[in-house]
């Protein structure tokens, strides 16, 4: 087979890909699947609700997501349980020193972190102790899963409701705005809720007629009774990617939704490249179930995806340079929305091929960490490679650690 007729099937191929991902993958680029686009009626009874928030060391951030929860205008019965796990920069003083200043002491219940047993992830075994607190103490019709280092805007509780209700879902998952100010941020994070659009189109996770199913861990309103007929929290109690574990889990037994949201953003700076890189190395490996076949596979489809058109726009002839030119402007054209949802300039779009780069890194060493026993890296608890060796050995879950 001559060179030009390699390039040719190269272009086709690379032009087919974005075909599919623009015209065929739920348009996911497009990001239409937000709150603030359709406003559900409100309830005429408004439904019982127990926010669960896990915190590890999240002193600096955990007075202005908790002050966001408190000050929620919700006009039913609410309260926040917060799972001080094992803070040593006293995390727990700090929540407590927020409720009292807001009149709200009263509101808030705080419950120290049990021992890590064997088999569970930090934040799932967090997520369990504070919805076991809530429905003992409260009985909650509904329990609100949300980060310690996110901010809700005042009305964002009472839009969740509305949307639960009218739309009877067992789940509703929001992913929050993320900061966007340092250099890194603002090169680096659209395109990691890209990326997970792209994994998860949004319109096909709310379709019940579709398998796929996810979540964002930044904020998760999930019925009380539909977590428990779905196994409860413990069903994922050795998930290291908890969202989209527990959004599986719960459209297994009803419709789940899930939005892009500006009434909940992200608290946690990323000054630097190797901040976004520990976050997404953290998951990625365990994201490709710990697999090397998976991994060379994902490396190869990111470099056909994304580098492949502008190798083939520059220095392919003929045919194949327009089929490489065109798949170029597909893939600009779909990054542009996620550029104007951060409010960043639209020429940012045509970078995706040099932003996608530093994702392939961070895959790779998502891998050498999990290889080096460093897995997963969160907080001081590296969880990855214990949890896929219990896994591996069919251990039981739920039995504490001597």
């Amino acid at each position: 087979m001559s060179a030009d007729a390699l390039w040719l099937e190269l272009g086709l191929l690379v032009l087919a890909i974005w075909l599919v991902l623009v015209f065929a993958r739920g348009g996911f680029w497009r990001c239409l699947d937000r709150d603030d686009l359709s406003h559900p009626p409100f309830p005429t009874q408004w439904p019982s609700v127990a926010a669960v928030v896990p915190a590890r060391d999240e002193a600096a951030v955990i007075a202005a997501s908790l002050a966001s929860l408190l000050a929620q205008d919700y006009p039913g019965a609410f309260h926040v349980v917060l799972v001080d796990d094992h803070s040593g920069d006293g995390t727990a003083d700090v929540a407590r020193d927020c409720a009292a200043a807001a009149g709200r002491a009263e509101s808030l219940t705080i419950v120290p972190g049990a021992p890590l047993p064997e088999g569970w992830t930090g934040k799932v075994w967090a997520m369990a102790q504070g919805v076991a607190a809530a429905r003992k103490n409260f009985a909650p019709d509904y329990l609100l899963l949300t980060d310690a280092d996110v901010a809700h805007v005042p009305d964002n509780l009472r839009h969740l409701i509305a949307r639960a209700e009218q739309g009877g879902y067992g789940l509703v998952s929001l992913m929050a705005t993320w900061r966007c100010r340092s250099a890194a941020e603002q090169w680096l994070i659209p395109a990691f809720t890209y990326f997970f659009q792209m994994l998860y189109p949004f319109r096909w996770v709310s379709d019940p007629r579709r398998a796929i199913a996810a979540a964002a861990g930044n904020c998760m309103l999930a019925r009380a009774d539909r977590l428990e007929q779905a196994g409860g929290i413990e069903s994922i109690a050795d998930a290291l990617i908890d969202d989209c574990a527990l959004g599986a889990r719960m459209k297994s037994d009803r419709p789940i939704w899930l939005g892009l949201s500006q009434r909940v953003r992200s608290l946690r700076p990323y000054p630097h490249f190797a901040d976004i890189g520990r976050m997404v190395s953290r998951s990625a490996y365990a994201q490709l179930r710990f697999s090397p076949l998976l991994l060379a596979a994902v490396t190869a489809g990111l470099a056909l995806t994304f580098f492949a058109p502008v190798l083939l726009a520059f220095f392919a002839p003929g045919l194949a340079g327009l089929c490489g030119m065109a798949a170029y402007a597909l893939m600009s054209v779909s990054f542009a929305p996620i550029q104007r949802f951060y409010d960043l300039p639209r020429w940012r779009a045509l970078t995706l091929p040099l932003i996608a780069a530093p994702y392939m890194v961070y895959t790779l060493d998502s891998a050498l960490q999990y290889k080096r026993g460093r897995g997963g890296m969160w907080k001081g608890r590296a969880q990855a490679h214990f949890i896929n060796s219990a896994r591996a050995a069919r251990k039981p879950i739920g039995t504490e650690t001597p």
